[in-house]
């Protein structure tokens, strides 16, 4: 399947960011990573270096690869600048609607007409966005999962208004990178992996918020009862707390339900803003004394 993407922005260097402008080097396009400001920029440099090693270590790359790759990623703060002759812009900032909806408008203003748009969210449907993007024929979702080069899933997401060639284009570009491309001809909130997933994680945050066991001993219950090779606190640190807060705080808004607003207190409270930010700063849901969350 041939496709015309060759310059792919990727906007927001988080974890998940920087996997996919990683992956995408790697791969061999040429790639721009924008994030908000300078300090931000200089983390996502730590961060995609970061992965140099583990491609190494878990994909077999030689170093010339790694290095290779690493040198055929741009980086700006300037929106204008990292998309000006971007082919693909993949969206992957905060899980708020007004975040994406703002920096759509300000994207479909400032990317050349020709760019197709993807969002990386893992919970919201593309058509909450589209009519925002200016250009919603050319944007649709792409929702990859954490640790892109080994878990290497690209679940492709339509909404009703997107033209069948972009489709087609962007699961062409998921296979070029590597990936399982996974085509979904209807919008599902969650698609297919989070679908599955957010109601396991959802079901272990609350028997902790209720006070019925503490991390460690309900994700040895879900390890050692399925066979699953980690648990969901193990999962949730991987992922990240702040998309784990975004989720439940969204979730809260939405249904008026106080056991996510629970959640999403304790996640802020207990874990982001004491820079406990999961495996990515190295503490997070299994490293804090349950007694003290529960106080």
């Amino acid at each position: 399947m041939m496709m015309d993407f060759q310059n792919i922005t990727i906007a927001g260097s988080g974890v998940l960011g920087s996997q996919i402008a990683y992956q995408t080097a790697f791969k061999g396009f040429g790639v721009y990573v924008y994030d908000i400001s300078a300090e931000a920029i200089e983390q996502a440099k730590e961060r995609i270096s970061g992965l140099k090693a583990r491609y190494q270590k878990d994909l077999g790359a030689t170093e010339q690869e790694v290095n290779e790759a690493y040198h055929r990623i741009s980086f700006s703060d300037d929106l204008g600048q990292a998309v000006a002759n971007a082919d693909l812009v993949i969206e992957a900032i905060p899980e708020v609607v007004s975040i994406k909806k703002d920096f759509y408008q300000k994207l479909g203003k400032l990317a050349p007409e020709k760019t197709v748009f993807a969002t990386n969210s893992s919970t919201l449907l593309p058509s909450q966005f589209a009519e925002a993007t200016g250009r919603p024929e050319k944007f649709l979702a792409l929702h990859f999962a954490n640790e892109i080069w080994k878990n290497n899933t690209a679940e492709v997401m339509k909404h009703p208004g997107t033209d069948e060639k972009v489709f087609q284009d962007v699961i062409a570009f998921a296979e070029a990178i590597g990936m399982v491309a996974l085509p979904l001809h209807k919008e599902q909130p969650g698609y297919i992996l989070n679908s599955l997933l957010v109601p396991l994680l959802e079901a272990a945050q609350m028997l902790l918020v209720k006070g019925v066991a503490d991390p460690e001993t309900i994700d040895k219950t879900w390890r050692i009862a399925t066979g699953a090779p980690a648990g969901p606190f193990q999962i949730l640190d991987v992922v990240g707390i702040n998309t784990a807060y975004n989720i439940s705080l969204a979730k809260a808004e939405a249904t008026g339900d106080e056991l996510y607003k629970k959640i999403a207190d304790l996640l802020k409270t207990e874990y982001i803003d004491k820079g406990k930010l999961g495996k990515e700063t190295g503490e997070g849901l299994l490293q804090i004394s349950f007694h003290r969350i529960l106080m």
